[in-house]
């Protein structure tokens, strides 16, 4: 096993099948009959209202994804956002949470084999948890495929369960919804708001989804809409099929009702449904949750070897291991309250992403680059922040109590191991150097989104690009002459080569006698033969004001300084052709004159659809 990328083999349908399967569990199969005792006939709006909340603060959600498709998801974006240590807490917090409402599933699902066999819940738990360990071994692509067979059955099951109870909606059950309170509404979508949870961590596998600028915000929110218009639905037909009183002390309110519209058969169909809930939100419960250690590994916070990904299978296997093991030791817990508990992380997880979108923005990074963008800025992010740590204090103090006890693990973690390994940068450091100092930091952070970007958009990467990472990008004022700006960078070039500052003007001022470098009032591509063996070096110069090279070339903005020794003269001539492909691009000028500084030209130069030469 060794440090090798992730496979990218998830596509749109199978982001849907995750969304979805994360979603549907025991909100709609047990939650309305508690929900119901507190708004009574009105309860659909409140799935309804429900759905647009779970809308609004996933919108900025899926803006992070696209612009940073990393595994580990909400953990990624707040460390990169607020930080290693606030990261730390946040990625220890959400792989609890997760393998929490995973446990959760399975224990549901170990129950119901009980009441039929009569297995220990201990003993069918830990089989349970085999399968789904070796199921996310085995690959992501072959998980998603069974994640999307499941979902399709029960989302059919499901369909089914609606078709047959509008005949038998009785509307008079519906004569008290004018009665309702609005706030009333309101408060009780918070209290059912977690089942819109799971979608939340769909973010957690988009290092693995292909062509994620597409199929994130299509599988998510496609995801959404499908499961609020079928929780409405689903509610509206409970509702009207069965007794107020009924339904308000009802465990099994689906069941309930298709026992009326379908009979025993419709019973059964319903306890098959819930067991495929459970499985899809165990299944996607694991593959989500493996992705917080990996992610935290890969960023030196816990042990590297936890996050080593299989070069085989392309799964993080001594993650996914791990999870299975809290997730199994989760089973001998008392559950309830560390369900709630997990509830309180996720909407910590929506307050945490809504922010970390509005100090991005603000912090101005050059490759901070989306492919989609949250509307109404910034004011959906402020109100999606108010609304649901509004729902966070309407949780309670003991899910706040043992999250803070979380908080505390993940705390000591990085005290303990992840602040000697962390080094990284956050946005909140380029946001404070706007109205600070610009030297407090340096690229890290933006080499890193660059990378992502090129990773994300599948470009191919050539010897030019190499070349350019490793490249000194400077951009200076002032106008000059050539030999003035030879004096100004052959020190540093000297270092690069092992040759004295006074050779390297003479050989770059002796090709420029022999042979005009400046190739446009533009572009200047002066270079050199330098001694020794396999080196090559590149300086990249923007002059605002201009470089004389002639007395008609006297305003050269754009100044490429290449050297190479003589066995490397091919990647020298592909070097030279490279650049006059990225010249020709369609209004490259105007962009390299208008880019805001090192980081924004380096951009320019790396992301882009030249001709790649290899």
């Amino acid at each position: 096993m060794g440090m090798t990328k992730l496979k990218k083999d998830i596509k749109a349908f199978g982001v849907f099948s995750i969304a979805s399967g994360a979603m549907i569990s025991s909100g709609i199969f047990i939650l309305p009959g508690l929900a119901f005792s507190r708004v009574g006939p009105a309860l659909f709006l409140s799935y309804l209202l429900a759905g647009i909340l779970g809308l609004i603060g996933i919108l900025s959600m899926i803006e992070l994804a696209t612009a940073m498709p990393k595994a580990g998801g909400d953990y990624y974006f707040i460390n990169k956002s607020f930080g290693p240590l606030i990261g730390s807490v946040s990625g220890f917090l959400g792989w609890f949470a997760l393998s929490l409402k995973s446990s959760f599933a399975i224990f549901g699902i170990s129950k119901i084999i009980y009441l039929y066999s009569g297995i220990d819940p201990l003993i069918s738990g830990l089989v349970l948890c085999l399968l789904f360990v070796v199921l996310n071994i085995v690959g992501a692509k072959e998980a998603a495929s069974f994640q999307i067979v499941m979902v399709l059955a029960l989302l059919a099951i499901m369909i089914i369960y609606i078709i047959s109870g509008v005949p038998r909606i009785n509307r008079e059950n519906f004569g008290m919804i004018g009665e309702i309170d609005i706030n009333n509404i309101f408060i009780t979508s918070g209290f059912i708001f977690i089942s819109f949870g799971g979608l939340l961590k769909v973010a957690n596998i988009s290092e693995e989804v292909s062509n994620p600028k597409r199929n994130l915000p299509l599988g998510m929110i496609a995801s959404i809409a499908v499961v609020t218009v079928l929780y409405v639905l689903m509610v509206i037909i409970m509702t009207g099929t069965l007794d107020a009183e009924v339904f308000g002390n009802s465990l099994t309110p689906v069941a309930d009702s298709a026992k009326i519209t379908l009979g025993s058969f419709g019973y059964n169909i319903i306890l098959l449904a819930s067991v495929l809930a459970f499985f899809t939100t165990a299944n996607a419960g694991v593959m989500a949750a493996s992705r917080y250690p990996l992610a935290l590994s890969a960023d030196h916070l816990i042990p590297p070897f936890i996050g080593r990904v299989h070069p085989g299978t392309g799964t993080p296997v001594p993650a996914i291991l791990l999870t299975g093991i809290l997730i199994y030791l989760s089973l001998l817990l008392p559950l309830e309250t560390l369900v709630k508990a997990a509830s309180t992380v996720i909407l910590s997880s929506y307050v945490l992403t809504n922010l970390s979108v509005i100090v991005f923005r603000e912090s101005k990074l050059t490759n901070y680059a989306p492919s989609y963008r949250a509307p109404f800025y910034p004011w959906l992010q402020i109100l999606a922040v108010l609304l649901f740590s509004f729902f966070i204090v309407d949780l309670g103090l003991a899910s706040i109590e043992i999250s803070v006890s979380l908080f505390l693990i993940g705390f000591f973690t990085y005290l303990i191991y992840g602040r000697r390994k962390a080094g990284r940068e956050s946005a909140l450091i380029y946001l404070m150097r706007r109205v600070v100092d610009a030297q407090l930091v340096n690229e890290t952070i933006e080499d890193e989104f660059r990378e992502i970007i090129i990773d994300r958009d599948n470009i191919e990467q050539d010897n030019f690009d190499r070349l350019l990472k490793t490249a000194k990008i400077l951009d200076i004022e002032g106008r000059f002459d050539f030999p003035t700006l030879l004096k100004l960078v052959s020190r540093d070039i000297a270092r690069d080569t092992d040759m004295s500052e006074e050779e390297i003007r003479r050989r770059f001022e002796k090709r420029q006698e022999a042979d005009n470098t400046a190739l446009t009032s533009f572009l200047a591509i002066p270079h050199i033969v330098i001694e020794g063996k396999d080196k090559m070096f590149m300086y990249v110069i923007r002059s605002r004001d201009g470089i004389r090279f002639t007395e008609k070339q006297n305003s050269v903005n754009a100044i490429f300084l290449l050297g190479g020794t003589k066995d490397v003269r091919v990647l020298h001539l592909k070097t030279i052709a490279a650049i006059a492909s990225l010249i020709s691009q369609p209004h490259f000028e105007k962009r390299w004159r208008e880019a805001e500084g090192e980081a924004s030209l380096k951009n320019l130069l790396l992301v882009n659809e030249r001709r790649r030469y290899h």
